[in-house]
């Protein structure tokens, strides 16, 4: 922990806090002298009648302990402190600085249990991979200072300074964009496959999912006969038209995540999402060596692959409206390099109500992702802009609303100028 705490207070007063109240990021930043500024919004909203705040950083170098300490760390932090501590997601960055973004948490101090809370923070910092910060209203009520509470094998006396809690304002872009790029999207077989390699210790299951990859090499040979992606949100009939394309075009029909991946997928479920983005991540690579292998022979159908990937990744990622996703044309979109590229890929939409029936027609049940479609308006806009902005290759709207025969025959007008089958 030592080294990446040090790495952090070099440019400690330049860094951006940022804390999520009901899915709205709050930002503030730290001065050595105060200017006159107002009472940044959190601490009006959340911490008027405390005298006391306190927040947390994980700072592992290690990101996949790092990854899993973070998941752990909430559930250790509900279990000890008060209810009314008001628990909430918090990061920390330097503006426009790629993978300076550390996560954590912000809560309120209860006076009649500071002496617990205090107690647990220094346990914390005793044995786990964190920075803890202490914030204090001053005197006339108003004004708020952090602290920087020193790590157990440090005494540096500068981390002891009081900084003033100023207002910041909202960067361009969301923070989380700053550590998407192989974090929560993958861009080569090799960043994914270090991170299942690393977790093999304690996630028995990843080293089975590793007997199972392919060399690498073998997912970029270029097969010959066209390899047509059909991508969209669950209801908007991917299977039936992907069946169809199958038998209409005498094609083989494949999917991402893989069938040999099903056992697996539950407990891959669980895990945070460097762990669970990259066992999704190397899925697409299983995928791509079976089209690699069956295209030679006769064309290839694929339901779903890298798009809904990184799509559902970015948009999970980046919380809030449309404007806080990566501008088009960000490396955040683009395909990887290493991994074969298809034909064809049909994104098919549908109307939000219309989508919504046909699942309550299915009766089946919903994925964590899919519920959270039903319920956020704005998540669902951000994951079809997001397969919007994917490029090389980028995808082509198709209308799910006609007819099942309608959406086919539209679909095979676009493989046959595409592909010429």
């Amino acid at each position: 922990m030592a080294r990446r705490t040090a790495s952090l207070l070099p440019q400690w007063s330049s860094r951006i806090f940022s804390v999520e109240l009901d899915g709205a990021p709050h930002y503030f930043a730290i001065k050595e002298k105060h200017r006159g500024e107002e009472v940044p919004r959190l601490f009006t909203l959340k911490a008027r009648h405390y005298e006391r705040c306190y927040s947390l950083l994980v700072c592992s170098s290690d990101r996949v302990r790092r990854a899993k300490f973070y998941g752990e760390l909430k559930d250790k932090l509900l279990r000890h402190l008060s209810p009314e501590s008001d628990l909430s997601p918090m990061s920390s960055f330097l503006p426009d600085v790629k993978d300076s973004l550390v996560r954590g948490y912000f809560f309120k101090g209860d006076s009649q249990s500071s002496s617990s809370t205090e107690r647990l923070l220094q346990e914390l910092i005793q044995r786990d991979p964190v920075l803890v910060c202490s914030y204090l209203r001053g005197e006339d009520g108003q004004l708020w200072t952090q602290r920087l509470w020193p790590p157990a094998e440090s005494q540096m006396t500068e981390m002891s300074k009081d900084y003033y809690v100023v207002p910041s304002e909202a960067p361009k872009y969301h923070p989380s964009v700053l550590n998407i790029v192989n974090s929560d999207v993958f861009y080569s077989f090799e960043e994914a496959y270090e991170v299942l390699k690393k977790c093999g210790d304690i996630i028995p299951e990843a080293k089975s999912v590793l007997e199972l990859l392919p060399s690498g090499a073998e997912t970029r040979s270029k097969p010959d006969f066209p390899v047509i992606v059909i991508e969209g949100l669950d209801a908007t009939g991917k299977t039936t038209l992907t069946e169809s394309l199958r038998d209409t075009l005498k094609a083989v029909l494949l999917q991402s995540p893989p069938q040999c991946l099903s056992p697996w997928r539950a407990r891959f479920d669980q895990e945070p999402p460097l762990i669970r983005r990259a066992f999704y991540a190397l899925g697409n690579y299983i995928t791509a060596e079976q089209i690699g292998q069956q295209g030679m022979k006769t064309p290839v159908i694929v339901d779903r692959f890298w798009h809904s990937t990184a799509a559902y990744a970015i948009a999970t990622a980046v919380s809030g409206p449309l404007s806080n996703l990566p501008a088009e044309g960000s490396e955040v979109y683009r395909w990887p390099s290493d991994l074969l590229q298809p034909n064809l890929v049909v994104l098919l939409t549908l109307d939000p109500e219309e989508r919504k029936r046909r699942l309550r027609n299915r009766g089946q049940g919903k994925t964590e992702e899919e519920q959270e479609l039903d319920h956020n308006q704005l998540f669902r806009l951000r994951v079809e802009e997001a397969y919007r902005r994917i490029s090389g290759p980028s995808c082509i709207t198709v209308d799910a609303s006609p007819s099942a025969d309608q959406v086919l025959q539209q679909v095979l007008l676009l493989i046959r100028g595409k592909c010429h089958l």
